[in-house]
C-alpha cells in the first residue's frame, strides 16, 4: 500500500496523489455478494432535498459486507483483496470451509491465502474476530461492536484503530480512535488489528472533477449568500459573517450536540480530546 503521484502534464496533476492499488488483486466484485443501488442525489423519500451538495457521481454497486463475523469455529481463506467504491477501506473476499463467500473489511497487512477465524478459541492474529474478554491488553483492534451481537460499528474507516487497555468486570476498556476512552462489554466481538488503506488521509483530489466523480456538488459558502439564506450570510463588502454557525443558527464550532442525559455516557471514562 502507497501512494502514486504524477507527472504536471496538465494542472490538475500537479498537486494530485493517489493510492497505487498495489495491493488490490481482482478487479471484479464477486457477483453473489453485489447489489444494485440507486443514487439519492440528497433528497428523502418525498423528492425534497434533504442535503444540500450530494448529486451526480458515478454509479456504484454496493457489496455485502460481513460485520458480524458469526460463523464462529469455522476457518476461512482469503481469496482476494479488492476496491470498494463505498468505503475508504479496502475489502476482502473470504471463502470458508463449507464454500461460503463473504466480504470483509480488510486488515491492514492481510494477505492473499492467509486463513482466518473467528468465535472463542481463536488465536489473537491479525483478521481474527475474538470477544474482547479473550483479546490480550494492548492490543490494536478495529471493528468494534457496541452491543453484543450488533455488528461492527466502531473503527471501520481507513486506516483507524482502537487499543484494548483494560477489564473491569464486565467491561473492557478502550481508547477508542477519537482519543475517547470508554467502556464496552466484554461480549463484544472485535477484530484483530488496523483497518487497510492507513496512506488515505494523504490522498490529494487536485481538481474539481474528480469531488464530481465521488457525488459532491460545489458547496456556496455561507458568507456569500443573503441574510434571507444564511446567519452569516449578508453584510456591506466583504462582511466576515460573524460567529460560524449552521443555517439554522446553531453554533457551529464548539456547541456540544451529545444529549447530556444519554444512557451510555455512564460507559465514557474520558471525552475525546479537541
Amino acid at each position: 500500500m502507497g501512494l502514486k503521484k504524477f507527472r504536471p502534464l496538465t494542472p490538475t496533476l500537479r498537486y494530485k496523489i493517489n493510492a497505487d492499488f498495489a495491493e488490490i488483486t481482482a478487479s471484479k466484485p464477486e457477483k453473489s455478494l453485489v447489489v444494485s443501488t440507486k443514487s439519492s442525489g440528497g433528497r428523502n423519500n418525498s423528492g425534497k432535498m434533504t442535503m444540500r451538495y450530494i448529486g451526480g457521481g458515478h454509479k456504484k454497486a454496493f457489496r455485502l459486507i460481513d460485520f458480524k463475523r458469526d460463523k464462529d469455529g469455522i476457518e476461512a481463506t482469503v481469496k482476494t483483496v479488492e476496491y470498494d467504491p463505498n468505503r475508504t477501506a479496502r475489502i476482502a473476499l473470504v471463502v470458508y470451509k463449507d464454500g461460503e463467500k463473504r466480504y470483509i473489511i480488510a486488515p491492514h497487512g492481510i494477505k492473499v491465502g492467509q486463513k482466518i477465524v473467528s468465535g472463542k478459541g481463536a488465536a489473537p492474529e491479525v483478521g481474527n474476530t475474538l470477544f474482547l474478554s479473550e483479546i490480550p491488553l494492548g492490543t490494536v483492534i478495529h471493528n468494534i461492536e457496541l452491543r453484543p451481537g450488533q455488528g461492527a460499528a466502531m473503527a471501520r474507516s481507513a486506516g483507524s484503530y482502537a487499543q484494548l487497555t483494560a477489564r473491569e468486570g464486565k467491561y473492557a476498556v478502550l481508547r477508542m480512535p477519537s482519543g475517547e476512552t470508554r467502556m464496552i462489554l466484554i461480549t463484544c466481538k472485535a477484530t484483530i488489528g488496523s483497518v487497510s488503506n492507513p496512506d488515505h488521509n494523504l490522498e490529494v483530489i487536485g481538481k474539481a472533477g474528480k469531488s464530481r466523480w465521488l457525488g459532491v456538488r460545489p458547496r456556496t459558502r455561507p458568507v456569500a449568500m443573503n441574510p434571507v439564506d444564511h446567519p452569516m450570510g449578508g453584510g456591506e463588502g466583504r462582511a466576515s459573517g460573524g460567529h460560524p454557525r449552521s443555517r439554522k443558527g446553531l453554533l457551529a464550532k464548539g456547541l456540544k450536540t451529545r444529549y447530556k442525559q444519554k444512557s451510555s455516557n455512564k460507559h465514557i471514562i474520558e471525552r475525546r480530546k479537541k
